[in-house]
């Protein structure tokens, strides 16, 4: 019975390590960063989970930016929605939730890191006019996912930037 139960259990491990699946991880953030002062315009959602990852990747967060400490701006972060559809009876169908964020990293001296992004996501979803309380925990749901997926992007691209140090400032000077 015990050979019955270790071999699904040991193909189910065997085919999600074939796919690429991995379990994700703190980021591996450059020394550079491991003080950082967030700032991040209207707080919100975004703030509480990004710092939240960061403390999880060994960033010690600062309450004021200042000498060795990293400043993470975020001036930009909104949703909005789009139609994608309408019925026959001209009634919309079908919405598109948006959700855009810009972020940089500066050093304590104001040198670029990470020069300034612009990450873009979006979620489309049916609309139901008969419905519209589920619509609306429908929206909140879907603007949930997006935060949690723009957090592991920003993580993503601030890991990268340890990867590649020498990117960050040569793309600030042609963006500039």
């Amino acid at each position: 019975m015990n050979r019955l139960l270790r071999a699904p259990l040991l193909a189910a491990v065997l085919v999600l390590s074939a796919c690429g699946f991995h379990l994700r991880q703190s980021a591996a953030l450059p020394a550079s960063m491991q003080r950082m002062h967030l700032s991040v315009n209207g707080g919100g959602d975004l703030q509480r989970n990004l710092a939240r990852a960061l403390e999880s990747s060994g960033v010690t967060l600062e309450d004021e930016g200042g000498p060795g400490i990293a400043e993470l701006k975020i001036p930009v972060a909104q949703f909005s929605t789009d139609m994608l559809s309408v019925s026959g009876g001209a009634r919309v169908t079908e919405y598109a939730v948006n959700y855009q964020v810009r972020f940089e990293v500066d050093d304590g001296a104001g040198q670029p890191l990470v020069p300034q992004q612009r990450i873009d996501m979006s979620r489309s979803y049916s609309y139901d006019a008969r419905n519209t309380v589920g619509n609306e925990a429908q929206v909140e749901e879907i603007r949930r996912s997006l935060n949690d997926d723009m957090v592991q992007a920003i993580l993503f691209r601030l890991q990268a930037a340890a990867q590649h140090p020498q990117a960050a400032p040569a793309a600030a000077s042609s963006a500039g």
